[in-house]
């Protein structure tokens, strides 16, 4: 794999680190800005937002730009975004960088997937953007709990000041080693675009998504706060739990992708979303004690992200069928459908907190769940309806 590549992995753990690190400085940002745990929580919402509404925008708008420019672009603007957080004075100074963070989040994605593959030969290209994911697994498992250990001990600005410093590496890296002669994709037209929009096979996948992948945001948005107040720990462990959770998440991901590959995505997507409603409601009851919380925490983070492989199989797989010209459009707004569920996830688990209490986020979250669950048996019913065996497995 060539050293282009480590610059976008870098890039990858960069970018998710910021976008989840706040989840465990949020008892920090709260106290330290006097506002409430809600609000705070929000700003999981806002980035999410950005994520979700610029990614689609800003894509079409800079399909002419050349890859490596816009490549290097999106690196400036995401640590321009880390360092108006750093040095915020106030609540609303922050919501600015999340959004601005959120912006270059969305499009690095869709930019970085197209660099990757063109550094290597096409039978390489799908481990090419393997491992610049794989940036995104390394932030769970050392990037957030590093930034909730630097933003406990040093303050929570000195967090994105780090996540920043990761930004301006990757950036020159970007600079000095992605070669200048990758080729730009044809733009989508807007009616291509449209098309899939209007698909109602492809708008139930969006919301499978949406609604499976956001329904544990309610109460992971809240983590640190439950850890802190309902379990007891003290602001040092949360990191340490955090650091399990996301061994967890790395360890799931994977298992996740194979059950995909083995029982077909609908089976494996039933199986995810039965057992994650299932851990979020046993949560609501070990939530009071250290050990059983952990070993909750454990299990939740085992199939929390384990649905990713399987939606994006399954969108690709429905955009084959109902919109064949169209499947990266559609592959790229069940990325916006991944970040409106953060978004609208987040936003949910504020408004529990605010008008129910902490301790109530688990279950609504389950519940959630089962919605996806059984948008997710719908889908499974409308494929054997279509006869669509390429989409129905075990």
């Amino acid at each position: 794999m060539p050293l282009a590549l480590f610059a976008l992995t870098l890039a990858a753990f960069a970018i998710g680190t910021t976008e989840f690190v706040i989840v465990g400085l949020i008892p920090t940002i709260a106290g330290d800005l006097g506002v409430g745990l809600p609000s705070a929580g929000l700003l999981v919402s806002l980035y999410a937002l950005g994520v979700a509404v610029g990614a689609p925008i800003l894509s079409a708008a800079t399909g002419r730009v050349p890859r490596k420019p816009l490549l290097v672009g999106l690196m400036a603007l995401f640590t321009l975004g880390n360092l108006v957080a750093w040095m915020a004075p106030g609540y609303g100074t922050l919501i600015i960088a999340r959004l601005l963070t959120g912006l270059a989040h969305g499009v690095f994605f869709s930019v970085g997937s197209i660099v990757a593959t063109n550094l290597v030969p096409r039978d390489k290209a799908a481990r090419a953007i393997a491992t610049m994911f794989s940036g995104m697994t390394v932030a769970f498992v050392t990037g957030i709990p590093l930034g909730t250990f630097i933003g406990q001990h040093f303050g929570w600005r000195m967090t994105f000041l780090a996540v920043a410093a990761f930004g301006v590496i990757a950036l020159i890296g970007a600079l000095a080693l992605v070669p200048n002669n990758i080729p730009n994709s044809e733009p989508a037209p807007l009616r291509r675009q449209l098309r899939v929009l209007l698909e109602p096979r492809l708008l139930l996948v969006y919301a499978m998504t949406a609604v499976g992948y956001g329904g544990s945001l309610i109460a992971f948005t809240f983590l640190a706060p439950i850890l802190e107040s309902i379990a007891g720990f003290k602001p040092d462990m949360v990191g340490v739990v955090l650091l399990a959770y996301g061994v967890s998440v790395a360890i799931g991901n994977v298992w996740g992708g194979r059950l995909a590959d083995q029982r077909g995505p609908i089976a494996a997507l039933k199986i995810i979303f039965g057992l994650l409603a299932a851990v979020l409601l046993v949560l609501t009851f070990t939530a009071p004690s250290k050990p059983l919380v952990v070993l909750t925490v454990l299990a939740w983070g085992a199939v929390a992200f384990g649905n990713v492989p399987a939606l994006q199989v399954y969108v690709v797989r429905m955009a084959e069928q109902v919109a064949p010209e169209a499947t990266d459009v559609a592959a790229g707004f069940n990325i916006s459908a991944f970040n409106l569920g953060v978004a609208g996830g987040s936003w949910a688990g504020a408004q529990v907190v605010s008008h129910i209490g902490l301790a109530h986020t688990p279950w609504i979250a389950a519940l959630v769940t089962l919605g996806a669950f059984g948008l997710t048996v719908l889908a499974g019913r409308l494929d054997n309806r279509d006869a669509t065996p390429r989409l129905v497995q075990a």
